[in-house]
């Protein structure tokens, strides 16, 4: 995928183009998750407010087959959504493949979110970990989203390993604090060759808006909507921030000055 379009004031706002993942067209830039709602239903109530149309699903927690209890997919049509299995909760490379090894038999999937995690206190991804579970993944023929750190050399690496997306974490999962660290990760979209997707730490409109601003081709959240006190509210908040802050990065901010700089000249004044 060629790299997301840079203006400058001078220019003309170029021409958007879609989000595409593994040659997968999405009408949304917005990803959302499906962890911590009160209910199925509800998740699904924020799925439609936010106008997403891919979902993440993670595999060692989510019940999909068993039909006695309440099941994803009885409130999420896995025809009308592109469900995302991911490894949350994974520790280890091997622990990562044999879970999307069991997705892909389960449900056919083929595209997913690989992340690979360290300490349980941060959340962090293992990026050594991460990086041979990539290599193993795309040698089994999947195409893997891959939840990373926000470090432009890993980026790399991971996209020269056959990873389709990047995904650097905004800030800790869960945590809330918006984007940390908006250097590097303008250094990753720079670099990058195929899409980069915020994950992990957005916490309200205004944190997807940055991320958005900054280049990146999506956002992906779960916990900053779930845990809001009206999730589908807030979904729609989301679905509208993605939007703006796109719209924004293709129009060109102004630049920064150091001093005041009148709307109207001062000279000729009356």
């Amino acid at each position: 995928m060629t790299q997301n379009p840079v203006s400058t004031p001078s220019a003309a706002a170029p021409v958007d183009a879609p989000l595409v993942v593994a040659g997968r067209t999405l009408s949304s830039r917005l990803i959302i998750g499906t962890g911590k709602y009160e209910s199925y239903e509800q998740n699904a109530r924020a799925l439609e407010a936010s106008g997403a149309q891919m979902i993440t699903v993670a595999m060692r927690r989510v019940n999909l087959a068993d039909p006695s209890q309440p099941r994803l997919v009885d409130f999420i049509d896995p025809e009308k959504y592109i469900f995302l299995p991911n490894t949350a909760g994974c520790f280890t490379g091997e622990d990562a493949v044999r879970t999307l090894r069991l997705a892909r038999a389960a449900g056919g999937w083929s595209l997913v979110k690989l992340e690979v995690l360290s300490d349980p206190k941060h959340l962090y991804p293992d990026m050594a970990e991460t990086l041979r579970a990539t290599d193993m993944l795309v040698k089994e023929g999947f195409d893997v989203m891959v939840y990373c750190s926000d470090d432009p050399v890993y980026a790399r690496k991971l996209e020269d390993a056959g990873a389709c997306a990047i995904m650097p974490l905004g800030a800790p999962i869960g945590s809330g604090l918006g984007i940390q660290n908006p250097v590097n990760i303008r250094l990753i979209i720079e670099a990058a060759r195929v899409p980069v997707i915020v994950d992990a730490g957005v916490g309200t409109a205004s944190d997807a808006a940055i991320a958005m601003e900054l280049g990146c081709g999506g956002v992906l959240m779960n916990t900053a909507i779930a845990e809001a006190r009206d999730p589908v509210r807030m979904a729609r908040a989301m679905k509208h921030a993605v939007i703006a802050g796109r719209e924004a990065y293709l129009a060109g901010r102004m630049r920064k000055k150091l001093y005041a700089d009148p709307s109207s000249p001062l000279g000729g004044l009356i």
